[in-house]
């Protein structure tokens, strides 16, 4: 098949484009490099800098482009409450743009969406700005017939996952810290719950959700376990510390996947604690 990824040197965008090089298929990536990283890129398919937001032509294939994975977007809690206008206008602008295409072209669209809107839309510019993507979703499926699937994200993890800066992985800083000798920093109280689900299920549920006629379907891609922060940085067995919480924090996040087991027959399979001890001995 012909595929578009959006976000494509991202940390979910890289391990998509992975599997669906290996399975065989032409890949075009559109990323802006603002949080990706061009080290990403992966042997057998095309990139292209392109801000998804302001262009709406990705007639990047000889033939019809079968279906676009739209990944790309300004993640993150904290760095949306900063600087609210950036994240709005991309995920908006950028999700818009790939359904006005897909109408005109008869594509299929795959979006990623987050399970934050879960805890309150309006608790941040990033959760707002990701349903309205699914709403886009709804409205395009509806009025012009545009097949579509929604995924929702709950805190992804593994290869490639940002380690520094204001769209870091919780995962991910831990990991960094752990490796140059800081102590972990642990936002207080350290009892709140997430769950924790491993990139190379999402990427698996991201295609199964391809490959059949869909509107709007939206599916929880989670583990449907959690644990606190706190027990996260215990697994490091490494000194830690306690920094303050931060504005749009939820206290718990638990997927409930049946709806994505029932239709796609997704059930995730990598732990969270057979991960850790990999990367512990690998490490050490």
């Amino acid at each position: 098949m012909n595929i578009i990824v959006t976000g494509g040197v991202g940390f979910v965008g890289t391990n998509l484009i992975k599997k669906l090089v290996k399975d065989g298929h032409k890949v075009v990536s559109l990323d802006n490099y603002s949080t990706g990283d061009a080290k990403n890129q992966v042997d057998g398919c095309m990139y292209f800098n392109v801000d998804v937001c302001s262009v709406i032509d990705y007639s990047f294939f000889q033939e019809k482009t079968d279906v676009i994975y739209h990944m790309a977007a300004l993640a993150r809690i904290q760095p949306s409450i900063e600087k609210p206008h950036p994240t709005i206008v991309n995920n908006f602008l950028s999700t818009l743009n790939i359904l006005e295409y897909a109408r005109t072209n008869d594509i299929r669209v795959v979006y990623a969406g987050s399970s934050s809107l879960h805890h309150g839309l309006y608790g941040s510019p990033y959760a707002w700005s990701k349903f309205s993507g699914e709403e886009l979703c709804k409205l395009y499926s509806k009025v012009y017939d545009v097949e579509t699937s929604i995924c929702r994200f709950y805190n992804v993890y593994g290869p490639h996952q940002i380690r520094e800066g204001a769209y870091a992985t919780v995962l991910g800083i831990f990991q960094h810290q752990y490796e140059n000798n800081e102590p972990l920093t642990v936002v207080s109280p350290g009892t709140q719950r997430r769950d924790f689900t491993h990139v190379d299920d999402i990427v698996d549920g991201i295609i199964l959700s391809s490959e059949q006629s869909f509107k709007a379907e939206t599916f929880e891609l989670g583990r449907g376990k959690n644990f606190s922060i706190q027990e996260v940085a215990e697994m490091f067995n490494h000194p830690t510390v306690t920094i303050p919480k931060r504005e749009g924090e939820y206290d718990v996040t638990l997927a409930d996947y049946s709806h994505a087991q029932k239709l796609l027959g997704w059930t995730p399979t990598r732990n969270l604690e057979d991960y850790m001890k990999e990367y512990l001995n690998e490490t050490n």
